[in-house]
Parts: C-alpha cells; sequence; structure tokens
C-alpha cells in the first residue's frame, strides 16, 4: 500500500512565512504574498553585534504586558522615572542631588531616530526595536578598554491593551556573574521592575484612549530635556501611523476590561509557563515544598504511632523538632513561590 502525500490536501496545509532566526531570536514576516518570498534577502532584522560577540554575557528575557505597544515604548524610553521606579528602595534618593538629562535627538524619518545622551547612545529601529548602550568610565566613541552595558528591548504589539517584549543586556564586564547566578534568579528581579509601574501604565492607556491618541500632545505636559526621546516616538507615531497602531476598521478605540489585581499582574501564564528556566524552578521549588510536608507529616506519624519506650526520648524530640521545621519551611517556601512565580502585588503607598 502506498504512501499518501499528506501535503497533497488543503486541510494539511499551513501559511508560510519568511523567517530567520538572527541573534537568538526567531523573526518573520508577517505576509505569506508571493511578492514577500525572498524579501529577507532585500531586507533583514536590526542586528545587535553585542548578542553575538563572545566577549559579552547577557540573560534574555521575555514577558506578556497587559497595556499596549505605544505605551510600553513610551515607557521605556522615559529615562526621567528611573531612580523612583527601578533604583532598590533601600537606597535614600537624593531629590536635592539631581540633575537635568540632556537627550539631543537625531533626524526623524521612517527608519526611527538616535539620540545622544551623556555617556550612551540610543536607537529606536521602528516598528519594534528600542536599545541604548551605556559606556561606564571611558569614551563611548572608543570600543576598547571601556565598560558597556546594552539594554535591548523588542516591544510587539499582540492585540489591544496587550503588547509582548523580550529584554537581553548584555555587558562586557562581569561576566562570571551569569556562570553561577541562574538565571531564573535574574528574572524574578526583571518581574519585579515590569510589577512596579504595571498597573499604572495600564490604567494610563485607558485614560489615553478615552481621550484621543492622535492629540497626544494635548493630553500629556512634557517640559524637559529628558522628555526628548518620548517626544520624538510620539512624532514618529504621528507622523508615519496616525498616532496609533492600525488595528484595522473594526477597532473602535475600547480596550479590554480590567481584570482582577492578582490577575493583571499574573507572571505564570505571562512568563513562567513559557520560561524553561523558570518553569523548571517553578516545578523543582514545588517538589520540594511537597517533600517538607509529606517528611513532617511522616515524621509526625512516627513519633506518634511508636509506644514509649521504642526510641529514645532524644530521637523523639529530634523526629518532632525536624517535623515542625519541615512544615514551617514548607509554608516559607510556598509563600516563595506564589510571591515571584505566581504574584507580587506591589503598592507604591507602602514604598
Amino acid at each position: 500500500m502506498g504512501k499518501v502525500a499528506v501535503h497533497t490536501f488543503p486541510k494539511a496545509c499551513v501559511a508560510v512565512y519568511p523567517s530567520t532566526v538572527q541573534n537568538g531570536i526567531v523573526w518573520f514576516w508577517p505576509s505569506t504574498d508571493p511578492q514577500y518570498k525572498d524579501i529577507l534577502t532585500k531586507k533583514k532584522p536590526p542586528y545587535i553585534p553585542e548578542l553575538d560577540d563572545p566577549s559579552f554575557t547577557f540573560q534574555m528575557f521575555n514577558r506578556d504586558i497587559p497595556y499596549g505597544y505605544e505605551i510600553l515604548i513610551e515607557n521605556l524610553m522615559d529615562p526621567a522615572h528611573v531612580p523612583l521606579t527601578r533604583v532598590s528602595f533601600t537606597v535614600k534618593v537624593d531629590r536635592e542631588g539631581g540633575r537635568p538629562l540632556d537627550i539631543n535627538i537625531r533626524k526623524i524619518d521612517k527608519n526611527g531616530f538616535t539620540a545622544e545622551q551623556q555617556n550612551g547612545r540610543w536607537k529606536f529601529v521602528p516598528p519594534c526595536l528600542f536599545h541604548g548602550c551605556l559606556t561606564i568610565g571611558g569614551d563611548p566613541d572608543e570600543s576598547n578598554g571601556s565598560k558597556k552595558v546594552l539594554l535591548i528591548f523588542i516591544c510587539m504589539p499582540v492585540s489591544p491593551g496587550n503588547s509582548r517584549m523580550i529584554f537581553a543586556s548584555p555587558r562586557n564586564f562581569a561576566v562570571w556573574v551569569d556562570r553561577f547566578v541562574s538565571r531564573w534568579i535574574f528574572h524574578i528581579n526583571q518581574n519585579l521592575i515590569i510589577d512596579s509601574d504595571l498597573y499604572l501604565l495600564h490604567v494610563e492607556e485607558k485614560k489615553v484612549m478615552e481621550a484621543d491618541p492622535s492629540n497626544w500632545q494635548k493630553l500629556c505636559f512634557v517640559p524637559t530635556k529628558s522628555d526628548a526621546l518620548v517626544v520624538a516616538f510620539r512624532k514618529w507615531l504621528k507622523k508615519y501611523s496616525d498616532g496609533q497602531l492600525n488595528w484595522g476598521n473594526n477597532f473602535d478605540r475600547s480596550l479590554p476590561p480590567t481584570p482582577p489585581r492578582e490577575q493583571l499582574m499574573d507572571r505564570y501564564w505571562t512568563h513562567v509557563v513559557n520560561c524553561s528556566s523558570c518553569n523548571a524552578a517553578y516545578k523543582g521549588l514545588n517538589a520540594l515544598e511537597v517533600s517538607l510536608q509529606v517528611f513532617s507529616v511522616v515524621s509526625v506519624a512516627i513519633v506518634a504511632a511508636t509506644k514509649q519506650g521504642m526510641i529514645s526520648v532524644a530521637a523523639r524530640n529530634t523526629l518532632v523538632v525536624a517535623a515542625i521545621m519541615c512544615f514551617v519551611g514548607s509554608k516559607l517556601l510556598s509563600h516563595f513561590i506564589y510571591k515571584n512565580f505566581r504574584y507580587h502585588d506591589f503598592n507604591h503607598a507602602f514604598r
């Protein structure tokens, strides 16, 4: 009996998109039109050489975000709020020690724009890439002998009110750290950073959409030099996309309703389930939690079932103490798992 050629069945066929792997990321051209079959020979995704440079180290991170592409990029471009929402809250911020952030924007065109800021440069490559390079203790123009760290953000629109971000921060110093620190520990910190202003930005987007995003300049007051990147992005968006993404004629500017806070700031379904490192840590820590509970119950059962004199008083007391410690440990571990892999509420009023 001969084999049936599955590809001859119309229902077994799927759309084929031009795609490539670059910087460890799969890129695809979202059109099946035959005219774009060889698009990758003419137009390639933006390339970040440091992501392939063995002298740099980095950890990749991704997460689904419950607010839109425009708000996401705008937030990442705003340097003024960094000392307030991004630094450790154990550090006392000196309000009097602040200084202006001089950001100079170069020509804005369909290919995006670049900006210079003191010891670093930033570049927006539409539609999704925003990245910058900061030089520590050296000249930004010198490639040798200076410590460099990059901030790379790839921002993708998913649906109205939802986006996805891929983040990497390559550096050419302290490369040994990534050899000893697990990737999921790094991701815990990144999730904390995102959650620090997630709710505020979710609400902000609704306020902007209720007004008119095409008249953004009338809605927001951006008087300082540090606002230059945000203003440049909004100008670019206004000129080349009428101030907002084009979701088609059926989009009436309504956004999804705000879910309960625990669902809005969920970490498991927006990151952990799709991250091999965090998923493995989540399962491993849950297994450890169950093991501690089982050991606690078994220890108590042994003590209860053993007649007086069959084991020494010291052994009995040891089992009781071990049972208590394992029970307490399992509860602490359960709290750690929930807070770092499921949901961590962030209330600025208590910070």
